[in-house]
């Protein structure tokens, strides 16, 4: 019970209020949390992101001992967040970059300041040039709630078996909820594999809110366009992320349709000229063309949005990807996993009855939605469409080894299952004409 004259009662309300924005117990820390790496598509180089609560010097020491001192060092800079929550919640925001990494070797680090020091993680770096044989974890629509394959992925993560991470748009459900709150717990969640391996990421309807503030704040990936659409170079892949949301949030402007799909006409265009170093392409969205789900979303449309365009004509993806003869394209927003024949337009493009996916004359879709989420797991119809090669609803995610120039492999693992492989299959194609589909 508050004795105090009303107006210092109300002031002392006033205090507690603006110690609970920050979001912490006690004073507002300067200990860095949510740390994670992504890749900025500079050979030997990584760039480590954290989060604290007052503005504090951005430093990483590293080094490749164990123990001991690390006597490497790099600063970076910090940048203030506001959440557009009614809290207005603030956070700081830091990014460092760490440059002339040795290839294939493992790094320990530390991330933070004078006034406060993460724990130590290690992350081992990519290798360089394109004759190495990545292997990837992939997956969307992971939340903070229900997460039932982060724990594999974890053990998964800490034993070596990925090089990197692909999140295919959706985090936590929603980042901006309970004032940024939730996406604070997702990053502290998902902090165990995101501070070991370059957790590379793309926007999902989850993200849209206050213009995918959260979204653009928190994660560091290649380019200048916010992590909305962008592409590095990994082995004998080239990876492109992009976001299908610019096709649904229209309010953000339609110029962002138009100047996302010139930058992807003219990133193919360069990828295509260099199919000879780097054979595959390999495109990630949140929002698939196709699906067999029992519901109303974009890809149950024969005139999807993501597939045709905006008004059925306007900047649709699938003849742009077809054309450039992209290889394979993976999706997430259904929860769930889906293989598809190889398709364009309705069509399957097989390379042969006997082996569909060997010199495939169309692209080969990938739907992997399923890691774990609140939403739970989506249905699907009854009978599935011709072009739909296998579904499974359980929790899971893929994995995908780039194997050489010719041949990648594909595996989805069910978590329902203990981790049983329930689809594996190769897409192979010859390295010369890879930008036709005959």
């Amino acid at each position: 019970m508050c004795l105090l004259h009303p107006f210092w009662s109300c002031c002392c309300v006033l205090v507690l209020f603006s110690l609970g924005v920050q979001g912490a117990p006690g004073a507002p820390s300067a200990t860095p949390e949510q740390v994670h790496l992504s890749y900025p598509g500079e050979p030997g180089s990584m760039t480590v992101t954290w989060t604290t609560w007052v503005p504090t010097r951005s430093e990483v020491q590293f080094g490749m001992q164990l123990s001991g001192p690390l006597p490497l060092r790099a600063v970076g800079t910090s940048s203030p967040f506001v959440d557009g929550g009614i809290l207005h919640r603030k956070l700081y925001i830091h990014r460092v970059m760490l440059r002339r990494l040795l290839p294939g070797v493992q790094y320990v680090y530390r991330c933070g300041s004078a006034q406060g020091w993460s724990r130590r993680f290690r992350f081992k770096t990519l290798k360089n040039g394109p004759h190495w044989s990545p292997r990837l974890a992939v997956f969307g629509d992971l939340g903070a709630e229900n997460p039932k394959a982060l724990p594999r992925l974890r053990r998964e993560v800490q034993q070596g078996m990925y090089d990197a991470i692909l999140h295919v748009g959706d985090f936590a459900y929603n980042m901006d909820e309970d004032n940024a709150r939730v996406g604070d717990k997702f990053m502290r969640l998902i902090e165990p594999v995101a501070a070991s391996l370059p957790y590379m990421t793309c926007p999902g309807n989850h993200e849209q809110r206050y213009n995918f503030s959260n979204y653009k704040a928190r994660f560091s990936m290649p380019g200048n366009t916010e992590g909305l659409w962008y592409s590095w170079d990994l082995g004998p892949a080239h990876i492109i992320s992009f976001s299908t949301e610019v096709y649904f949030f229209l309010h953000y402007g339609y110029h962002l349709v138009e100047k996302q799909f010139r930058w992807l006409e003219s990133d193919l265009q360069k990828a295509n000229q260099n199919r000879a170093a780097r054979p595959w392409i390999i495109t990630m969205g949140h929002r698939p063309m196709y699906c067999s789900n029992a519901d109303l979303d974009d890809c149950r449309w024969h005139e999807s949005k993501v597939r045709k365009g905006l008004f059925g004509q306007l900047y649709g993806l699938e003849d742009l990807f077809y054309r450039y003869g992209v290889d394979l394209e993976i999706w997430a927003h259904e929860h769930s996993y889906e293989r598809l024949w190889p398709i364009y337009n309705y069509q399957v493009f097989n390379g042969s009855q006997e082996r569909p996916y060997t010199n495939p004359r169309a692209p080969v879709h990938i739907i992997t939605g399923s890691a774990g989420c609140e939403e739970r797991l989506t249905p699907f119809v009854i009978f599935p469409q011709p072009w739909s090669a296998i579904r499974v609803r359980e929790y899971g995610y893929t994995r995908l080894h780039i194997l050489n120039g010719t041949h990648v492999h594909i595996q989805q693992v069910s978590d329902d299952q203990d981790g049983k492989i329930v689809d594996d299959f190769w897409v192979v194609r010859p390295l010369t004409n890879r930008m036709m589909y005959l």
